[in-house]
C-alpha cells in the first residue's frame, strides 16, 4: 500500500462530501484544488465567503464542486462546519484555519459535534523514500500518556483505520526503548499485556507484539540481530507509542531526516477528522482527506 493507490481507491467512491472548518486559507485551498482535481470529493467551505471565492477563483476551482457557506468567528466556523457532519450533509470534517484548541471543543460537544463513546486517538500513516510499504504510527497527537486501557482503544482506533484502506491483519509494535520487560519501565509492561491481550482475543483484527525497540520492529536485520522470533519484529505496520513525546518526535524525524510524505487523521469519533497544521502541504492534506474518505466508507 501507498499513497497513489490510496487515492485510486478514494476516486471510486461516490458522492461523498468533506466540510471544512476555516476554509480562507490559501493552502487548504490548494488542496481542495488537488483533490477536485483528482475527482475525490465535494467541499463545503465554510468561513469567509469573500476571502473563500477569491482563493477558489485564483486557483480555478470548479464552482460545481463546492459550497461556500459565510460564518463569522473561529467558534461559529468550527460548530457549523462539525454541524454539517452531523447532520449528514458531509462526511469528513477537515480543520482549516481556525485554532485547534476551537475545532476540537466543536467536535466534542455533545450538543452539536461528533462525539460518541469511544476514545478519539490519532493515527498518521507515513511513506518514506526507498520503504515499499506505508508505515503507521498511533498516538502522536491526542493522548499524553494513555493508560493500559487507553492503548488498548488506540489501537482499536487504528486498526479499524487500516483495515479500510486495505490492511487486513496489521502488524502493531508496542515500542519501549527495549525489547524485553522492565519492571521499572512501564512502556516494556504495558507492551507485554498488550500482546498477550491480542494472543488472547481480547485485541482483534491485527497481530501484536511487544515491547519492541524501534529497530527491532522496522528492520529485519536487526530483529535477527537479537534474536526475536515474530511475526511483527522487522515488519511492523503500525507503531503503537507508549508517551505523546514519543510520537511526536517520531512524526517530526519522519518528516524532517526521512523526507516522508505523511496522511494523518482523528479516529474515534462519528466521523474521521482531519486534523491539519499550518507546516502540512496541499499533498499531505491531500493524502489526508483520502484516507479519511476510506475511513468514511461504511
Amino acid at each position: 500500500m501507498n499513497f497513489e493507490r490510496m487515492l485510486d481507491q478514494a476516486k471510486q467512491l461516490d458522492g461523498r462530501t468533506v466540510s471544512i472548518a476555516g476554509a480562507a486559507d490559501v493552502e487548504v485551498i490548494r488542496a481542495v484544488k488537488l483533490a477536485t482535481d483528482h475527482g475525490l470529493s465535494r467541499f463545503k467551505l465554510i468561513g469567509d465567503a469573500r476571502e473563500i471565492k477569491r482563493l477558489c477563483d485564483e486557483h480555478d476551482i470548479d464552482e460545481d464542486a463546492v459550497d461556500i457557506i459565510h460564518v463569522k468567528g473561529d467558534k461559529n466556523i468550527a460548530k457549523r462546519a462539525t454541524l454539517a457532519v452531523r447532520t449528514g450533509e458531509a462526511d469528513v470534517l477537515m480543520k482549516g484555519m481556525v485554532a485547534t484548541s476551537t475545532f476540537m471543543k466543536a467536535v466534542l460537544s455533545r450538543e452539536t459535534g461528533l462525539r460518541t463513546n469511544r476514545t478519539l486517538s490519532h493515527i498518521a500513516l507515513f511513506q518514506i523514500p526507498n520503504r515499499e510499504r506505508l508505515i503507521g504510527v498511533t498516538d502522536a497527537a491526542i493522548h499524553i500518556a494513555p493508560t493500559l486501557d487507553e492503548k488498548v482503544e488506540i489501537i482499536h482506533n487504528a486498526v479499524a483505520a487500516m483495515h479500510d484502506i486495505g490492511y487486513a491483519s496489521p502488524k502493531v509494535a508496542a515500542i519501549g526503548a527495549v525489547e524485553v520487560v522492565n519492571p521499572q519501565m512501564t512502556a516494556t509492561l504495558d507492551a507485554a499485556l498488550l500482546s498477550q491481550m491480542n494472543r488472547r482475543g481480547q485485541i482483534k483484527g491485527c497481530v501484536v507484539d511487544g515491547p519492541l525497540a524501534l529497530d527491532n520492529a522496522v528492520d529485519m536485520v536487526a530483529a535477527k540481530q537479537k534474536g526475536i522470533a515474530s511475526e511483527v519484529a522487522g515488519q511492523a505496520d503500525l507503531l503503537l507509542v507508549p508517551y505523546i513525546e514519543v510520537g511526536n518526535v517520531l512524526y517530526k524525524s519522519m518528516m524532517y531526516f526521512a523526507g516522508a510524505s505523511v496522511a494523518a487523521i482523528v479516529v474515534g469519533a462519528a466521523a474521521p477528522v482531519v486534523l491539519t497544521s499550518r507546516a502540512d502541504t496541499a499533498e499531505a492534506k491531500l493524502y489526508s482527506l483520502a484516507f479519511a474518505l476510506l475511513h468514511a466508507k461504511k
